[in-house]
């Protein structure tokens, strides 16, 4: 089987290099690296070196390149690029898929399957969610600092048929799960994750600082209760305490914690912020729900969008 991880961030790279190390050498199953620039050159030269908390390894995949049609038709397709490259990103991905292609998305957004889906060829579309912290450190260099590092896919449509995947993912040394109710799995780590991405992004606060002001957790849980009306609406099951469960997962982290979206503003890159927060206020407008915090921190983000946010990068979710 030929899986390939396109974009080697903190999520890519990290659960790319577990795959390409277990399967360095097999003759029969390959993991390739879709990557650019130094960080693509760098894994060429000296392979994808990965710092975790429990000490270091060195992965070397079959091939790593910029050019899908090098890498040639995948059975598995794992997409981890930011969500404003999505759709772009997609469009060249045809030629690593076609209608036996396993694709399975592991971004920040809940809509990634449909923004895939409207620029692939046909293929076999999953959606899926990981728990990690985790980023590129160095060209050829990722860090992961923390998070369960679970991997959480499946089908709304019926999964015994993808029962294949997490057997090969666990087989390769990933936490996966396949589940039955992916909607809801994706749906509650969203909810968690873009009122954080959010806050920590509008006030300069990393996660300790956004629970412990009064100002920004009273916008925290105010955007979260918004995205949970959404998410009922659309008839997402959801727990009737997911506000206040988000909110105890994010006292779990470290309150040093920053997330990746306020670390790319600090960095002066671009954001998530409409993957985010901007799909939101669309969904909110589409069924009648109102929205005003994630509208008003939205907003305010896109104005402030060429500025940098100040101060250092710390761990990220």
């Amino acid at each position: 089987m030929k899986i390939v991880f396109a974009g080697l961030g903190g999520v890519g790279g990290y659960y790319g290099a577990v795959a390409a190390r277990f399967l360095e050498g097999k003759e029969e199953d390959r993991a390739v690296f879709l990557a650019r620039g130094e960080h693509l050159k760098a894994i060429k030269d000296r392979g994808l070196k990965v710092i975790t908390p429990e000490g270091e390894f060195t992965a070397r995949p079959a091939l790593a390149t910029d050019d899908p049609s090098e890498a040639g038709v995948a059975d598995v397709l794992v997409v981890a690029v930011k969500g404003y490259d999505l759709e772009s990103a997609g469009k060249e991905f045809s030629p690593l898929v076609d209608e036996h292609t396993v694709v399975l998305p592991l971004l920040n957004g809940v809509n990634s399957p449909e923004i895939l889906g409207s620029v692939l060829p046909p293929c076999r579309m999953l959606n899926g969610c990981v728990y990690i912290s985790s980023s590129i450190d160095a060209p050829g260099v990722i860090r992961q600092t923390g998070g369960s590092r679970k991997l959480f896919f499946g089908s709304p449509d019926g999964n015994e048929e993808f029962r294949f995947l997490e057997e090969f993912l666990q087989k390769c040394g990933v936490d996966a799960a396949l589940l039955g109710n992916i909607d809801e799995a994706v749906w509650t780590k969203f909810i968690f994750l873009s009122p954080f991405a959010g806050a920590t992004s509008l006030f300069h606060r990393n996660f300790g600082e956004v629970l412990g002001g009064e100002d920004s957790a009273s916008v925290l849980r105010g955007m979260m209760q918004e995205i949970e009306t959404i998410a009922r609406m659309k008839g997402i099951f959801l727990p009737a305490d997911i506000v206040d469960l988000s909110l105890e997962k994010g006292r779990s982290f470290p309150p040093e914690t920053k997330s990746s979206m306020q670390l790319d503003c600090e960095r002066g890159k671009p954001t998530e912020v409409d993957s985010l927060l901007g799909f939101v206020v669309r969904e909110g407008d589409r069924l009648g729900a109102d929205v005003p915090l994630t509208r008003g921190v939205h907003d305010a983000l896109l104005l402030r969008a060429s500025q940098p946010c100040g101060g250092q990068a710390e761990q990220r979710p």
